[in-house]
């Protein structure tokens, strides 16, 4: 039995920020050393970011409130309201982009009615309320009331795969299950002026966005765009566990992002995919019959090397890796983008094409970090991109607390 994730739709707040404009306004912010100034600069240039989007309307250099409490567009200053004050934005607009992404989702499904919607499963970490967006998604698009709710909350930029991963579990555990997925994350609640460089990073990479999609074992319909959900898998890295982490304070929830995360990534990215890969034999079998031949090619090239007094064969033969052979194999990456040297990293270290990459790359650069909805949006963009073909292998990740990987496998198919 195939389960489906159908329907994908995302949703970003209407306020733009532009990313030279909110670098100029957090370097020019007073209190901060030189070295901060320096590092907001650098951090915002080198971010990969052009635009993002934010519910706090009065972070726009036009805007006139009597009483501002995050940016006083007057004086150019940042403010610093309490978490409470966050959160009750967050109540207020956590709410609307829940709603508004789940009814698109909806809307997008073919054959599909509120009433058949057995089980929805929220993802946030921004804030907190109950009843909360789980509820408020059954009351406000009409599911009956004997919807199944569940809450993942507090997780991090990779909540959004667990949640594809329980949607599946049910599914699989009751086949005429039809699950609600929603994630919504307004990050720039919690945006700071700081000289320290894990929060100057934050500011320079997170946003907000929602994201749903419907799971089922209902096969898509003609002409529409979906994935069979094939594969997951968890893994935490042996390091990292101070380097991303995620915590409330007064001044609102603190951001640790860590300049090493990159680095971590790095070194842990294909001890952390093996498990996901070893999961699936067709795929196994392809990049065993893969790297022998790119073994057989690199020994007659060697061959040919020792009789002109070239490299030998042993050492020619190091340079074939597993690695090397996941471009061909997995024809599509939905790597989440928290930043772009996270991004480099993974096309290197995997041997990715610059193509692969860009439907990441193009959603940090217009959106930046959505922490977990982001990785939905990345799914859309390969979904609705016309080199996507039927059949076409997708490989998820997201990063988060911990250092956690999350991973998953995915078919592209076609209606």
């Amino acid at each position: 039995m195939a389960v489906t994730l159908r329907a994908l739709q995302t949703v970003v707040p209407p306020t733009v920020l532009v990313q030279e404009q909110v670098r100029d306004i957090f370097a020019a912010q007073p209190g901060l050393s030189r070295l901060a100034q320096r590092l907001v600069t650098a951090s915002f240039n080198l971010s990969g970011i052009d635009t993002r989007h934010t519910v706090i309307e009065e972070l726009t250099l036009d805007a006139d409130v009597a009483e501002p409490q995050f940016f006083d567009a007057k004086t150019q200053r940042l403010l610093v309201p309490g978490t409470r004050a966050r959160n009750e934005l967050y109540i207020e607009q956590a709410t609307k982009l829940f709603v508004e992404a789940g009814r698109r989702a909806l809307a997008a499904c073919p054959g599909l009615e509120a009433g058949d919607i057995t089980h929805v499963v929220t993802v946030s970490c921004t804030g907190f309320y109950a009843p909360g967006p789980d509820y408020m998604l059954v009351r406000e698009l009409g599911l009956a009331p004997s919807t199944q709710r569940y809450h993942l909350g507090f997780m991090g930029c990779y909540a959004a795969m667990p949640a594809l991963r329980t949607a599946k579990q049910f599914v699989e555990a009751d086949p005429d299950a039809v699950v609600l997925v929603v994630s919504a994350e307004l990050c720039s609640l919690h945006l700071r002026t700081s000289s320290d460089p894990d929060t100057i990073v934050a500011s320079s990479l997170f946003s907000d966005g929602a994201a749903a999609g419907i799971v089922s074992s209902r096969p898509p319909v003609a002409g529409e765009n979906a994935l069979n959900l094939d594969h997951f898998e968890t893994v935490i890295t042996p390091v990292g566990e101070g380097d991303m982490a995620w915590k409330i304070g007064d001044e609102g929830f603190e951001m640790v992002l860590s300049s090493y995360v990159p680095h971590i990534i790095d070194e842990h990215i294909e001890s952390a995919l093996a498990p996901l890969f070893g999961r699936d034999e067709s795929l196994t079998r392809a990049l065993a019959a893969d790297v022998v031949a790119e073994a057989g090619v690199l020994a007659a090239q060697a061959q040919e090397q020792s009789q002109d007094g070239g490299e030998s064969s042993g050492q020619v033969l190091t340079a074939a890796s597993p690695g090397s052979q996941l471009s061909t194999a997995i024809a599509h990456w939905a790597i989440h983008p928290g930043g772009r040297s996270i991004l480099d990293k993974t096309e290197a270290k995997l041997g990715l094409t610059e193509a692969q990459l860009v439907p990441s790359r193009e959603i940090l650069r217009t959106n930046g970090n959505m922490s977990s909805a982001t990785i939905l949006f990345v799914m859309k963009a390969i979904l609705d991109g016309e080199a996507t073909a039927d059949g076409d292998r997708v490989c998820a990740m997201a990063f988060g607390p911990g250092l956690t990987v999350e991973s998953g496998l995915m078919t592209v198919q076609r209606g």
